[in-house]
């Protein structure tokens, strides 16, 4: 919050000017509007709302990553592939909060370090597509865009980009945030809490091979007690919110200015990634981006050069500040021991210090023969152990993961504990995008990466 005693600096003009430049540039994976009109009228709406989150927050953060970045902290990042406003409701948004916190207390052990606890939620609305168009039988319609665009129903009129769908997501964004706050502040995340969850996960006899390690932790917290912890400290929990920053007419209108020090923060998020498909260099998300306070994450693909890395890091990351810059690889569980070494032994020679993270989700996509997107949760795990071996062999740190999960028991990965086979994925495939694990899959992926924590 802003101490109404402080004085309010100005932004320089300069800066100002600079937050547009983008529009000047090539950009990628923007919907295309109707109504102009409608459509500046809503940004210009957005514009005059309260921020979301607040600049001293969003600084908080850096600090945090920049821990990471050093080896001193790890980072989870998970949550929905899209939200849909319909998904907003307080039973998914708290199930995914418990999930997290959930991963969390199993990494925090595997790691002995402090978890960085940040979801995929509050904005993950908009999502880029690999056509602008999808053709069913013999009509072709825009894609869906997600809900911040569109509507999902292959409809005409629900295809049709909505400007009122960017104030929804702001409120929607905003209703969420107010129950993250609450839930990860009011005691819902005690540290015995969520603990007792896990015991449950645990004694599952599918989970056997994890109640080793549950049961470490029950007695390391059992220590605590008799130590005279102080629980009441361990009953509220930092919790960020992130999402790709991918639609413009939703992200400029949510940057304000620091009235501390008169530079931009980008309050739709704490923290914002650029995608794969809008990294380019000389385009419009990279400029805008390279302009804003928050830490920035950046995906790279298996076809990324260490060249284009270090323009990257020459654009968003000039002053080689820690906790600015995240990489967050999409390699593939059959191309990262191959693509991520390269990266790794070029970064050592350059003055910057980047948190990695993995994301094994994105490059592992297949589809079934009767149509389902999926994932094979053993191709995620290879894809994370292939990320913690290489950074091994280099010695650098692997510094976090970034998955797709929701806190349901739906069936839209294969494999797991719960033997999900292709057969069984339309029991319960939810996810008007891409596919997530479940929250069993996401704990079991929890216990795994611990163990790859604790060996490093």
């Amino acid at each position: 919050m802003v101490d109404p005693s402080e004085p309010v600096v100005l932004a320089d003009p300069a800066v100002i000017a600079g937050l547009d430049y983008w529009r000047t540039l090539p950009i990628r994976q923007q919907p295309t509007w109707p109504d102009s009109d409608a459509v500046g009228a809503a940004s210009a709406k957005i514009g005059g709302l309260p921020p979301l989150v607040f600049a001293g927050e969003v600084d908080v953060l850096r600090e945090r990553l920049a821990t990471a970045a050093r080896g001193d902290a790890f980072l989870l990042q998970g949550g929905d592939c899209a939200e849909t406003f319909a998904g907003a409701t307080a039973q998914n948004i708290r199930d995914r909060v418990k999930t997290i916190l959930q991963m969390a207390v199993v990494l925090t052990y595997g790691a002995s370090k402090p978890i960085v606890k940040m979801g995929r939620m509050a904005g993950q609305f908009a999502k880029p597509r690999s056509s602008d168009t999808e053709t069913r039988g013999d009509v072709t319609l825009p894609a869906y865009r997600g809900d911040i665009v569109n509507g999902f129903d292959f409809t005409p009129e629900s295809r049709e980009a909505d400007p009122a769908r960017l104030v929804e997501g702001y409120h929607t964004a905003a209703s969420t945030l107010n129950l993250v706050r609450a839930f990860t502040q009011g005691g819902f995340a005690d540290l015995r809490q969520v603990h007792s969850w896990n015991k449950g996960f645990a004694q599952n006899p599918a989970n056997h091979a994890y109640e080793k390690v549950a049961g470490e932790i029950d007695r390391a917290i059992k220590f605590m007690e008799a130590a005279g912890a102080d629980f009441d400290e361990l009953k509220r929990v930092e919790f960020y919110s992130s999402h790709e920053g991918l639609l413009m007419d939703y992200e400029r209108p949510m940057t304000r200015i620091d009235s501390r020090t008169g530079t931009p923060y980008n309050t739709s998020a704490h923290f914002l990634w650029i995608g794969e498909r809008t990294r380019d260099l000389d385009g419009a998300h990279v400029d805008y981006f390279s302009r804003v306070r928050n830490p920035i994450g950046v995906k790279l693909g298996p076809s990324t050069s260490a060249d284009d890395m270090e323009r990257l890091i020459d654009k968003l990351d000039p002053n080689r500040e820690p906790g600015r810059l995240t990489f967050i690889t999409r390699m593939g569980a059959g191309r990262v021991r191959d693509a991520l070494p390269p990266l790794l032994e070029a970064i050592k020679g350059m003055d910057a210090t980047p948190l990695w993270v993995s994301d094994p989700m994105h490059g592992n996509g297949l589809t079934t023969p009767n149509g389902y997107k999926t994932r094979r949760f053993d191709d995620v795990v290879d894809e994370v152990k292939g990320f913690f071996a290489a950074h091994s062999a280099a010695g650098t740190y692997p510094g976090g993961i970034h998955i797709e999960l929701t806190g349901d028991d739906v069936t839209e990965c294969l494999g797991g504990s719960e033997q999900i086979d292709e057969a069984t994925l339309a029991t319960r495939y939810e996810s008007l995008c891409d596919p997530r694990l479940n929250h069993m899959q996401s704990l079991e992926l929890a216990f795994l990466v611990a163990e790859e924590l604790a060996a490093f």
